[in-house]
């Protein structure tokens, strides 16, 4: 049953909806890596990094948010259940237990790369079929870009 309608033709509406879906698994997957890293972090940085991965999971549920809105208003439902968030969030994750400061930010600088990677991916793939999402990708790929840069420069100079 479609309940809004799509104003996008059937072929950009199918690279559009894996570009949004695949971006909101990316996203609140990222939040609960936040998270994580936010409780388990120790270490004498713990209250920097602890108050800057707020910043990354404020960010993160705010533009599952807008990408969400974006698909329901393309009539493309979005699915954020935790089941299809564990089975298709494939960023690097964080160990379970207590995380030292250095290590949470490497972890986290490794996850933003690679969710920047993909949504410069999807900043392709959708430049033709929807010029609207692709502005709302180049949008959240710039802010967690600057998060990215951020963490690097907790670990100045490289370990």
């Amino acid at each position: 049953m479609t309940v809004v309608r799509s104003t996008l033709p059937d072929a950009a509406r199918e690279t559009v909806a894996e570009a949004l879906q695949s971006t909101l698994v990316d996203l609140l997957g990222l939040s609960l890596i936040g998270k994580q890293a936010h409780w388990n972090i120790v270490g004498p940085r713990f209250r920097s990094i602890h108050l800057q991965l707020d910043e990354v999971v404020s960010t993160a549920r705010s533009f599952s948010d807008t990408v969400a809105e974006r698909a329901s208003a393309l009539g493309l439902p979005p699915d954020g259940r935790p089941e299809t968030i564990a089975a298709a969030y494939t960023l690097p994750g964080s160990k379970s237990g207590w995380i030292r400061d250095d290590e949470v930010v490497r972890l986290m600088v490794e996850t933003l790369e690679a969710a920047i990677g993909r949504l410069r991916e999807r900043i392709d793939e959708t430049e033709k079929a929807d010029p609207v999402t692709q502005d709302l990708l180049i949008g959240i790929t710039a802010e967690l870009e600057k998060q990215r840069w951020m963490f690097e420069a907790e670990n100045w100079p490289r370990d």
